[in-house]
């Protein structure tokens, strides 16, 4: 009896758990929200990275307000150097207005000629 009872509790916490994540996803501010640009601004790329010839991609997360606007960047992957001008190039951009605040995922490629 008592094991059916503790399966009982354990199982209502699993429920409990379950149904609080499931709100914190929904909560969370627009990550499955698809943003279009409407204005794209190039990075800078740094003159020490051109000259030691680093390149690659740089993933960036954007926060966008209801109007399309970025209010906050940061480089989540990529080569350390080439993040800052990454970061300042996407706080430029502009995207289109939505419902609400968006988290976007952006792809900067630094390539070299």
């Amino acid at each position: 009896m008592k094991s059916q009872k503790h399966s009982k509790s354990a199982l209502g916490i699993l429920w409990r758990l379950a149904l609080t994540f499931a709100f914190l996803l929904w909560a969370l501010p627009g990550h499955s929200e698809e943003r279009r640009v409407e204005k794209r601004v190039p990075p800078v790329y740094p003159e020490i990275a051109k000259r030691m010839r680093i390149g690659g991609i740089v993933h960036v997360e954007a926060t966008v307000s209801p109007d399309g606007s970025v209010t906050a960047v940061k480089a989540v992957s990529g080569n350390k150097m080439l993040s800052p001008a990454a970061e300042e190039a996407v706080k430029r951009w502009k995207f289109a207005p939505g419902d609400g605040p968006a988290t976007v995922g952006v792809d900067i490629n630094f390539e070299l000629n």
